[in-house]
């Protein structure tokens, strides 16, 4: 047998076994028969909730209540061995550097929105939480949903107690303090989703814009550049004219956040990278998302949709019901809960609510 006839027959049945191997992993299969080890995408299948034996070392002489360091991220690796942390909260002036979201446009990238982006950075000039919260070795996040579940739960001291309390949208504090608590650090929403009366802003709080089309940059651009809102076609409902923020306090959330939750998190239909039926994530997830990237330990309070009572409350600060979210165009419900479930059932998050 000629020499190159013998490589081809040793590399041959090597590059076949190669080839199973690798399609065996992305398939969840094995190629000797095991069960799978993780789920469509990319999840342990038994989720454990004790702690691994290194961060059991490394976390089992802190003192009852102390802050973990690096504890959600290193939970979630457990769990989800392709997380990687490094994700910056918000964008700042090397933006264009972030690959992951160079490519898609809104809401997943920033893809046609680069130079309205680059001109609002250059406004708003703070890119981080504040000096204060930046320089913890520290931080425990907590994110309060606007679901009914937090009414008349007594929690408001408790989520207080975070330091650094991400709210949602319109969600009021006022007149629900015992309940949702007082501290706001930062507010995420997008335009239809931001608060329309200024007074009812708390203060020395971050306003924090999510982006998820390219007509909602535009408006962004104008708030914080204190114009006259104009161009309002193309909003499903009404939107704020002002901010009462100066610049300074303003922020543009990582989009990143949004991609990995539809698409490595949830399994959203990726729809060629476009808004599309179902494969939205929820605001509340994305903050989530977020706080496991930028937050060493991270709970939550007013998560979960009960499906199977319709006539309950959606939100704790309103009278629509629950069957409201069924008509849901952008959203999978079912989906998210899922994957809310995974980082309950595996104490990557606290819920304070019990209701996801």
């Amino acid at each position: 047998m000629k020499p190159t006839h013998k490589l081809l027959f040793i590399l041959c049945p090597m590059l076949v076994l190669v080839f199973i191997y690798y399609s065996s992993e992305k398939l969840q299969l094995y190629v000797w028969g095991q069960k799978p080890l993780y789920d469509k995408q990319g999840f342990l299948l038994q989720l454990e909730t004790k702690l691994p034996l290194e961060l059991t070392y490394k976390y089992g002489n802190l003192s009852k209540g102390a802050c973990k360091p690096g504890y959600a991220a290193a939970k979630m690796a457990t769990i989800y061995p392709k997380f990687i942390k490094s994700a910056p909260m918000f964008l700042d002036r090397n933006f264009k550097r972030l690959a992951k979201i160079s490519y898609y446009l809104p809401p997943f990238g920033i893809r046609t929105q680069e130079r309205i982006i680059d001109s609002i950075l250059t406004a708003t000039k703070n890119y981080g939480l504040g000096e204060q919260l930046d320089s913890l070795s520290c931080k425990r996040c907590i994110i309060v949903g606007n679901g009914g579940i937090l009414f008349n739960k007594s929690l408001g001291t408790r989520i207080d107690d975070y330091d650094v309390v991400i709210r949602l949208n319109e969600a009021p504090v006022k007149g629900y303090s015992r309940d949702v608590g007082t501290k706001t650090t930062l507010r995420i929403t997008y335009p239809e989703g931001a608060i329309q009366n200024p007074e009812n802003y708390e203060k020395d709080s971050l306003f924090v814009f999510s982006g998820f089309k390219p007509l909602d940059f535009k408006w962004f651009r104008q708030i914080v550049f204190k114009e006259n809102v104009r161009g309002l076609d193309g909003f499903w409902k009404s939107v704020a004219h002002r901010v009462p923020r100066e610049p300074t306090e303003l922020r543009i959330l990582n989009p990143f956040f949004i991609q990995e939750a539809a698409f490595q998190f949830i399994g959203l239909p990726f729809n060629n990278g476009l808004m599309g039926k179902g494969n939205i994530p929820t605001l509340g997830t994305v903050a989530i998302t977020m706080a496991l990237h930028n937050c060493d330990e991270v709970a939550v309070a007013g998560f979960g949709y009960d499906m199977s009572a319709p006539h309950a409350p959606l939100h704790y600060y309103e009278n629509i019901k629950m069957s409201a979210i069924r008509e849901s165009w952008t959203h999978d419900i079912s989906k998210e809960k899922e994957f809310l479930r995974k980082l309950v059932r595996a104490n990557v998050i606290t819920d304070l609510t019990k209701g996801i």
